[in-house]
């Protein structure tokens, strides 16, 4: 199964190109083709686990300044390094995505495309509540929350340390950013991504450009 995710740049002309910063903030995601610049300010790269997929489509929302799609479907076999040689309905699923979030003007522009476009439509509603919980923290929750690992007991102390901050700073920090409701989402979401898929891929004339 391969996920393929298109992201490009909502405001190029205000801020500049920051394809840069978004390739930095990718680059320990584990890629079946490792994230690169495929045209313009877009990003393009296929990974082959739902959870690695919402990582990644969370990732880019934190910045606020990316349309995400993410199409849900294969890759015409061999896969090459280069999106560019690439062929299969993931990448036609990927570009329906994101042309839609880029159009629907939501405050989380994220859109979900694949065979079964019902539970599509269901893992992007979860995607968005969560891209809507990333995108509103501030950079203050960001300085503790990078500093967390998800499941690790007693961390709290040490980031206190690492910021010399008091570990109830830190704990509000968590609490304020609903941190721990995010990480217990997440395979929500990663479970409605695979199960896009659905039971059988459409005829290859359903899915022209």
């Amino acid at each position: 199964m391969h996920y393929v995710l298109t992201i490009n740049q909502r405001d190029s002309r205000e801020v500049g190109d920051l394809t840069a910063d978004l390739l930095k903030a990718l680059r320990h995601v584990p890629a079946a083709v490792p994230f690169q610049r495929s045209v313009g300010d877009e990003v393009q790269g296929v990974v082959e686990s739902a959870t690695t997929a919402v990582d990644a489509a969370l990732r880019a929302l934190r910045h606020r300044r990316w349309h995400v799609g993410i199409g849900v479907g294969g890759l015409t076999p061999p896969v090459p390094e280069r999106l560019v040689d690439a062929e299969g309905y993931g990448l036609v699923y990927a570009r329906r995505a994101v042309d839609r979030a880029r159009r629907t003007g939501e405050r989380i522009p994220l859109a979900v495309e694949g065979p079964d476009g019902d539970v599509a439509a269901e893992a992007e509603a979860v995607l968005r509540l969560l891209g809507q919980i990333v995108a509103t923290r501030t950079d203050a929750e960001w300085a503790v929350l990078d500093l967390m690992t998800p499941g690790a007991r007693g961390q709290q102390k040490y980031v206190a340390q690492e910021l010399g901050i008091t570990t109830q700073a830190v704990s509000r920090a968590v609490v304020r950013s609903h941190w721990t409701e995010e990480w217990a989402t997440r395979p929500a979401a990663a479970r409605l991504l695979d199960l896009t898929h659905g039971p059988a891929s459409l005829p290859a004339a359903s899915l022209a450009y």
